[in-house]
């Protein structure tokens, strides 16, 4: 679980520095597309799942760094619906605060993920 929950993440983590790259070349004046701000979503949200699901399994043998990844990947998770649900679809400027700060969870969530799967619980 925690593997492939690794690997959507990355994937959806190339669609969010897409979409980033966009939202600030753009000067926030254009919305970049909703397809692969979809896609984005969906990808983290399924990695999500799958991390729900590690941790929630005996996979995680007693580490907590699943847990850690899986709080900060949530707390990403409410930033992009909001930027999504409530800017985004509405068709108001993204915050660029709330843009960085989403990526900056997203980081910290895959690389404590990351230290997790390569041993780092040890």
């Amino acid at each position: 679980m925690f593997l492939g929950s690794a690997i959507l993440f990355a994937l959806a983590a190339l669609g969010g520095l897409a979409l980033a790259a966009l939202h600030f070349r753009a000067g926030a004046r254009e919305r970049p597309p909703t397809a692969l701000a979809v896609v984005h979503g969906l990808a983290a949200a399924a990695a999500l799942v799958l991390l729900i699901i590690g941790v929630l399994g005996p996979a995680a043998g007693g580490s907590g760094l699943p847990v850690i990844a899986l709080v900060l990947f949530v707390v990403a998770a409410l930033g992009g619906a909001y930027m999504f649900l409530g800017k985004h679809l509405r068709g108001q400027p993204l915050p660029g605060t709330v843009v960085v700060l989403h990526g900056l969870l997203a980081v910290a969530g895959f690389l404590v993920l990351l230290a997790f799967l390569l041993g780092g619980a040890a």
